[in-house]
């Protein structure tokens, strides 16, 4: 909950502010009611994401050298949300310290074993964890209590 209300900072204080102007709680409780029903979402995403990434990390263990770990494992630390900007080459080579060529290689082999997923050609290449990302859509409720 506190770090769905921190993502949410100007907007909780603007439903508190505009509840101590009002003297009106509805809109407040409304507030809350759609952060509360957020924070279970994001929850949920991120027990989702973990239970994926046990999953691969199990099915990959002792198939990867320490680079390939080493980066895996920096991807994951993102979380839910994704590695920012996807993963390069060259990336991959500053997380790694291996060579282009060696990075070139690491990064073809996880592919292959269904680690990763490539997208785009040559300088464009992308790599992204092979693993369901589910981004977890801001919840509002109506005047109505409904859901938007």
């Amino acid at each position: 909950m506190a770090a769905t209300i921190l993502a949410k900072r100007n907007a909780y204080y603007a439903a508190l502010e505009a509840n101590n102007k009002h003297q009106e709680i509805t809109p407040w409780l409304t507030w809350f009611a759609a952060t509360v029903i957020e924070a279970q979402r994001r929850s949920i995403a991120l027990v989702d994401f973990l239970i994926d990434k046990t999953r691969l990390l199990d099915r990959l263990r002792g198939q990867l050298n320490e680079r390939q770990k080493k980066a895996l494992l920096r991807m994951l630390r993102e979380g839910p949300k994704g590695f920012e900007g996807a993963l390069s080459a060259g990336k991959y080579a500053s997380i790694t310290g291996a060579s282009p060529a060696t990075a070139t290689r690491d990064l073809a082999d996880l592919v292959a074993k269904h680690a990763l997923l490539r997208s785009g050609e040559q300088r464009h290449t992308r790599y992204e964890i092979a693993i369901p990302l589910r981004p977890v859509p801001p919840v509002a409720i109506d005047e109505h209590g409904n859901l938007k």
